[in-house]
Order: structure tokens, then sequence, then C-alpha cells
């Protein structure tokens, strides 16, 4: 038998933002920190964002900048513009960019 973790308790309208940090490690971290992971690819993070947020694809942001795990009051990104953010939108074959 397999044990999943359930979801961490938030909003269900968070942001959760993924991307790489200095390292090249990429990152996925709830706007205000509640939850977050390192992760091995992009494919990992937003399957991670995903079980976390309800399966939203739509509250999923991917930055162009660099972006560090910390779980204090905001994720450590070092840009934040609009133009350098993404939203994910779901096709009819899975999450895309």
């Amino acid at each position: 038998m397999k044990f999943v973790e359930p979801p961490s308790c938030r909003a269900p309208s968070a942001i959760v933002f993924i991307g790489r940090n200095r390292r090249g490690h990429w990152v996925a971290q709830e706007q205000n920190g509640l939850y977050g992971g390192l992760f091995v690819n992009r494919a990992q993070a937003i399957k991670y964002a995903l079980f976390e947020n309800g399966h939203h694809p739509e509250t999923i942001v991917e930055l162009a900048c660099e972006i560090e795990l910390d779980m204090g009051s905001r994720p450590g990104a070092r840009c934040m513009s609009p133009r350098q953010i993404r939203p994910h939108i779901r096709s009819s074959e899975g999450v895309m960019t």
C-alpha cells in the first residue's frame, strides 16, 4: 500500500511560483511560504504544485528569474515583473506553458 501525504492547508486560490534557484534546481513555493520544495526537474515541480493547490493549473506561475526556497513569509524571488512570468494553462493532454 502506498501512503500519500495530504495536501497542505491553504487558501484554494493560492498562487504557486515555480522556477530555478541559483544552483539550477527547480523550486515550487506557495506565495506566502506555506509550502514548497526543491525538485530535480520542472515536471516534478509542476506535479507537486498541482497536488498542493488542488489541481488548479491557473494558479501556477513560472518565473523567468531565480527563486530561492524560503519557508518564511515570502518566496525569495530575485525579480517579479509581469513580463517575466508565465501562467500555466491546461490543455486536453495535460499542463502546458
